[in-house]
This record gives structure tokens, sequence and C-alpha cells, in this order.
């Protein structure tokens, strides 16, 4: 029987062999989902797969893209938003 620590479906059950020849289960933190485009759910790139532990002691710069909407929309629909706000200001129909 399991460890009472090691009875969590959260963690991951892995069989790893050990120096000494034998195979043990180890049990580790499953890694968190990669971030998604909020419009059209595509997997975001330069975005690393961190816990929010992990992910509170890195710089801002390492934890997004350094691009406007960056670390929330993919590039493709980064550029169409860019582009509408453009043309929305363009012709005067933008908020202020």
């Amino acid at each position: 029987m399991p460890a009472p620590r090691h009875r969590s479906r959260s963690l991951r059950r892995l069989q790893r062999k050990m120096p000494g020849g034998k195979v043990k289960k180890v049990y580790l933190a499953r890694k968190p989902s990669r971030p998604k485009c909020a419009e059209c759910g595509e997997e975001l790139h330069g975005i690393p797969r961190l816990s929010k532990v992990e992910a509170k002691n890195m710089p801002k710069s390492k934890k997004r893209t350094e691009r406007p909407y960056g670390g929330f929309l993919c590039n493709q629909c980064a550029r169409k938003k860019i582009k509408e706000d453009a043309r929305l200001l363009g012709s005067g129909l933008a908020k202020a």
C-alpha cells in the first residue's frame, strides 16, 4: 500500500529503474496544461508550462512573449486584433 501522501491521483505514477537495477514506483506532480489562445484556442508558443508557484519566482519577461497581447492571444489573432483596432481608430468609431 502506498504511503498516504502518495494516494492522491493528482500525482503521476511512473516506473523508474533505480541505480541498483531495481524498478520502483515514483510519484511525481503532474505538469500543468499548455496555455491556450483566448480567441482560437491554439497553444501559445514561448510560454513555459509552469505551476503557479514556479511561475511566481520567474521574471515577467520569461512568462510571456514581449508583444501586444503576449501570453493572451496567439500571433495570428494578435495581428488580426491590432489591424481591427487600427481600422476602428482610423474610421473614428473607436472608444476614447
